[in-house]
């Protein structure tokens, strides 16, 4: 392990970017907190997870399949990636998307940028307001955990232990100490709320009358899936000018009517209780059926920009209220 004050560590940035590609949380000229560059905004790790999907790195909200009489619409990276910011959570929600572009067949559109990127975490007190954040602990190349006073650098994979020998000091053996004290103390509620709520799909115990009533409130935004790291749903768009022809994709909402309408005009998903219903089923037990754990790692984003108040774990959390007593 490696150990860094803040001034070495805006030092070993300045370094890695540039040997790298390097992408991270930073705030720009408008006082936002979003994945960037150095050249784009002031590093900003401190603060938990980013509003925005961190799988977008690898799974944008559009992007050309095909370019046909334009050329290739985006050049191969000249330097290899390295994203920095993700979360815990973050990590198994990459490992779940990993899994999905590979089954069956390998999405090489997705593998294309995936292929090749080092992923760095950020854990410790670095949550909203200081909030502890659990280390990983693995599932990435090397992680960031911030002791409440220095970074201390934990490296997991040959190409993150290459990275963290750029930095020329070792943590002392009991630096991680405080933090793992932190871990023992830890109670993740969000996650076991979710465990429970799925064990209640799962057995078939919540009526139809509930998904129209948490539907009542749902206005379409579809803010829910734009910020879900886990969501995989794309449009096929085609397009033709005087340039050639494309196909691009694009993120798709399955809140949204035209989501599942056939070209006939039926539509099994026609009434936003039973879209609101998919969306949760879905995730907390059509996933743990098809993949042996749930779509949802408890991230907290649908419910942080849901404005009418039923992201995932609000909406698991009274599922919890109103039926756990009928499992047996």
């Amino acid at each position: 392990m490696k150990i860094l004050d803040s001034s070495g560590l805006t030092d070993f940035l300045a370094t890695v970017d540039r040997e790298f590609n390097l992408t991270l949380p930073v705030i720009d000229a408008s006082g936002c907190r979003i994945y960037g560059t150095l050249q784009a905004g002031t590093p900003a790790l401190h603060g938990g997870a980013l509003l925005a999907k961190p799988t977008s790195l690898f799974f944008p909200q559009e992007e050309d399949v095909h370019v046909e009489g334009g050329g290739d619409s985006e050049p191969p990276p000249e330097k290899q990636l390295l994203a920095i910011g993700f979360t815990p959570k973050d990590l198994l929600c990459l490992g779940f998307i990993d899994r999905f572009f590979s089954d069956g067949f390998r999405d090489d559109i997705y593998f294309r940028r995936r292929q090749g990127a080092l992923i760095a975490a950020v854990s410790g007190y670095v949550g909203a307001d200081g909030g502890f954040i659990p280390p990983a602990f693995g599932n990435c190349d090397f992680e960031f955990i911030f002791d409440g006073k220095n970074w201390i650098i934990n490296p997991y994979s040959e190409a993150g232990r290459g990275i963290a020998a750029l930095i020329p000091y070792d943590a002392p053996i009991d630096a991680l100490s405080q933090v793992m004290a932190e871990v023992e103390r830890y109670v993740d509620e969000d996650a076991a709320i979710i465990k429970k709520a799925s064990q209640i799909l799962m057995a078939d115990l919540v009526p139809d009358s509930f998904w129209e009533e948490i539907a009542a409130s749902c206005i379409l935004c579809t803010g829910c899936n734009l910020v879900c790291p886990t969501c995989t749903c794309f449009g096929v768009r085609d397009w033709r000018d005087a340039d050639g022809f494309s196909r691009s994709r694009m993120w798709d909402s399955c809140q949204l009517d035209g989501f599942a309408r056939e070209a006939g005009g039926h539509n099994p998903l026609g009434t936003e209780a039973l879209r609101t219903r998919r969306r949760i089923h879905h995730k907390l037990a059509a996933d743990m059926t098809k993949w042996g754990e749930m779509g949802c790692f408890t991230c907290g984003r649908c419910d942080a920009v849901c404005p009418t108040g039923i992201g995932i774990v609000a909406v698991a959390r009274k599922m919890v209220e109103r039926f756990q007593h009928n499992l047996s």
